[in-house]
C-alpha cells in the first residue's frame, strides 16, 4: 500500500520500503496522466530538478547524513511564492513575462533544508484574489468530486488543493487571505491550514492583503500540516505528538451569519460530524457572537483586501489592463476608491471586533462551523455574473472570519465515504497555532474512528 501521509512516507524512506526517487517517480506520473488533472493543477512541472533532488536525498539517506526524517519527500507550491530562477506569475498573464526570482522565498527555503523534493508551481485564481478556484487563462481544475460533471475546486490555492487530493506530492503550499487554503481543503477532501498571520514569513510572495495574508499548507492529516507550518515557521525538527482523546474539549459551535444558506448536503456532514464529537465527550456548545455581524459592515467600504491590492498592482494595471481576467480586476479597482479615512475606520473596527470575540470565545478549545456553506458548485454555475459574485462570497463568508480575527483556523474533511465533501473548520486563538493543532488531531481521530 503506497504511504498517503508524511509520517508514512518518512516511515517507508527509513526502512527502506521506498525511495525518494520512487515517491518523486509516482507523483510526477500522475501529473503526466492522460485525462488527468495535472496540466490544468500545475502551471510549471520541475521534473528535472524533482529527479535530481530526489536522487540527492537518497544518496544522503544511504549515508546516514539525510537531513530531516522527510527528506525526498515530494511537495509542490503555489505560484505566488518566489523560487530561484523560476517566474512568480501569480496565475496571471499580466506577469507572464516577469523575470525569474533571484531567490527563493523562506517558507520554501526552510522546506528545501529539511529535504523536501519540489515537484512544480500549482495553478491558483489570478493573483489569489477569489474563493472559486477558477482561472480563465490557464484552466480551472476539477475538484476530486463529481468530475464528470466538473466541480469548482476551491480557492485561491486550487491547483493545491487538486495535486494533494489527486496523489501529486504529499502536500502543496498555499496561502490564506479569506479562506484559499481551507477552501480548496473542504472542496476537495483534504486538510487546509492557516497560520496566525505573520507566524510565517511572507518575503517573497506576491501579495494580495499585506494585512491579511498567511502562508499554510494543504495536505492528508492534521499532522502532515503541523510538520510542515513547523518548518515554514522556522521551528525546525518538531513532530506533533499523538493525538489527545477529545474528552472533555470545549467546542463552541458559531452561529449568527454563519450558519445561513447551507446547502443540505453540508447540513447532514455538519450535524453528523458535531453528534459523533460529542458521543466521543466533547462538550459541544451552541455560541453567539452578535460582532460578527459587525464584520460585514466593516469591510463595507472594501475591506483590507481590495484597498492594499489596489496600491500594490495600480501600476501594473497601467501597463497590462488588459491582461487581467476581467472580474479580478473589477475586484481590484474598488480598492481605489476606498479613502485613507475609511481604511483608518476600518483598522478601529476590526481592533473592537477582536477584543469582543476574544472575550465571548475565552474558555473554549475551538470555535467551529462549516468551512464552507456549499459542497463544490458546478463551474458552469459562475458563467453568469451574478451567479460568479454570489457563489464567490458565500464560499468565502465562514473562513474569511478567521482573517479579519487574525486567529489560526483549520479545515478537515467530515463527509461520509462517497458523499460530496464538506470541510469541518476549527478556529483557534491569535498565537494558539500549537494548541489548535492538539485539538484537531483529537477532533480528526474522533471523526474517523
Amino acid at each position: 500500500m503506497s504511504p498517503a501521509t508524511l509520517a508514512e512516507a518518512a516511515a517507508a524512506l527509513a526502512d527502506g520500503t521506498t525511495t525518494a526517487r520512487a515517491l518523486t517517480e509516482a507523483a510526477l506520473t500522475r501529473i503526466a496522466e492522460p485525462g488527468g488533472e495535472g496540466a490544468r493543477a500545475f502551471l510549471a512541472v520541475h521534473a528535472e530538478s524533482a529527479r535530481a533532488s530526489a536522487n540527492a536525498m537518497d544518496a544522503l539517506r544511504a549515508a546516514g547524513r539525510a537531513p530531516s526524517p522527510w527528506a525526498g519527500i515530494p511537495i509542490s507550491v503555489k505560484d505566488l511564492y518566489d523560487e530561484a530562477g523560476q517566474r512568480s506569475r501569480g496565475g496571471s498573464k499580466a506577469l507572464a513575462d516577469v523575470a525569474p526570482a533571484t531567490a527563493t522565498a523562506p517558507a520554501v527555503a526552510r522546506l528545501l533544508r529539511a529535504g523536501f523534493v519540489v515537484l512544480g508551481r500549482t495553478n491558483m485564481v489570478e493573483f489569489a484574489f477569489s474563493g472559486l478556484g477558477h482561472n480563465p487563462h490557464y484552466g480551472t481544475p476539477r475538484s476530486p468530486w463529481d468530475r464528470a460533471t466538473g466541480r469548482l475546486p476551491g480557492g485561491s490555492s486550487s491547483g493545491a488543493g487538486v495535486a494533494v487530493a489527486d496523489g501529486m506530492g504529499f502536500a502543496g503550499l498555499g496561502s490564506d487571505t479569506g479562506g484559499s487554503c481551507r477552501i480548496p481543503a473542504a472542496l476537495c477532501g483534504i486538510v487546509g491550514w492557516k497560520p496566525t498571520a505573520k507566524r510565517v514569513p511572507l518575503a517573497g510572495t506576491l501579495p494580495l492583503s499585506s494585512t491579511l495574508d498567511s502562508l499554510g499548507p494543504l495536505a492528508r492529516s492534521v499532522a502532515c500540516c503541523a510538520v510542515l507550518d513547523s518548518l515554514m515557521a522556522g521551528e525546525d525538527g518538531w513532530v506533533p505528538a499523538p493525538a489527545q482523546g477529545i474528552a472533555g474539549m470545549r467546542l463552541g459551535v458559531l452561529q449568527g451569519y454563519v450558519t445561513e444558506n447551507w446547502d443540505p448536503q453540508v447540513t447532514t456532514a455538519f450535524e453528523a460530524a458535531l453528534k459523533k464529537l460529542s458521543a466521543a465527550g466533547a462538550r459541544v456548545e451552541l455560541l453567539t457572537v452578535p460582532e460578527l455581524a459587525d464584520i460585514p459592515k466593516a469591510n463595507a467600504t472594501g475591506g483590507y483586501a481590495a484597498s492594499e491590492a489596489f496600491a500594490w498592482h495600480r501600476g501594473l494595471i497601467e501597463r497590462q489592463r488588459e491582461a487581467y481576467d476581467q472580474r479580478i480586476l473589477s475586484r481590484i479597482l474598488r480598492g481605489g476608491q476606498m479613502s485613507a479615512a475609511d481604511y483608518i475606520q476600518l483598522g478601529q473596527d476590526r481592533a473592537r471586533i477582536i477584543a469582543a470575540f476574544a472575550a465571548r470565545t475565552a474558555g473554549f478549545d475551538a470555535v467551529v462551523s462549516p468551512t464552507c456553506p456549499l459542497v463544490p458548485p458546478a463551474i458552469s454555475a459562475i458563467e453568469d455574473e451574478a451567479e460568479y459574485g454570489r457563489i464567490n462570497l458565500l464560499l468565502l463568508r465562514n473562513t474569511a472570519v478567521g482573517n479579519f480575527l487574525d486567529r489560526c483556523a483549520i479545515s478537515l474533511p467530515c463527509q461520509r465515504p462517497g458523499e460530496a465533501p464538506v470541510g469541518f473548520q476549527l478556529m483557534g486563538e491569535h498565537g494558539g497555532d500549537a494548541k489548535l493543532f492538539a485539538v484537531a488531531q483529537a477532533v480528526e481521530a474522533a471523526l474517523a474512528a
